[in-house]
């Protein structure tokens, strides 16, 4: 059974940072591309950042919105992806959906995907 589980969200204020973590079982993890996605309040869900396989050099790539701001990286010995926000804002109010897939999800929808973590950035 393939599970994606996050945990590490809250309320925190802007400019502060907040560290997620996805523990992922059921499948070959260093095969797999890993990713975040986030959908905030009236919003379609949309790409955050993803990391390749260890094999390709953990490669990542990031939308636009948080380039410079978040950092994702992967621990294959403990099967876990991790995205760090640093410098949080309003905007970044959403939840957050841990993914798993075998391609690049930057414009194609993963494979497997999280239950979700709320993140809320707020005074």
């Amino acid at each position: 059974q393939v599970q994606l589980a996050e945990s590490g969200g809250g309320l925190v204020q802007p400019g502060g940072s907040l560290r997620l973590s996805c523990a992922a079982s059921g499948f070959t993890f260093s095969y797999s591309i890993m990713g975040w996605f986030r959908q905030a309040p009236g919003k379609e869900r949309e790409f955050v950042a993803q990391i390749t396989m260890p094999w390709s050099g953990s490669s990542t790539y990031y939308a636009d919105s948080v380039k410079g701001r978040f950092t994702i990286s992967r621990d294959n010995a403990k099967n876990t992806v991790t995205l760090q926000m640093n410098s949080l804002k309003p905007e970044d109010t959403a939840v957050y959906y841990c993914a798993a897939g075998p391609g690049s999800m930057v414009r194609s929808p993963p494979g497997y995907w999280g239950q979700g973590t709320q993140v809320t950035v707020s005074s």
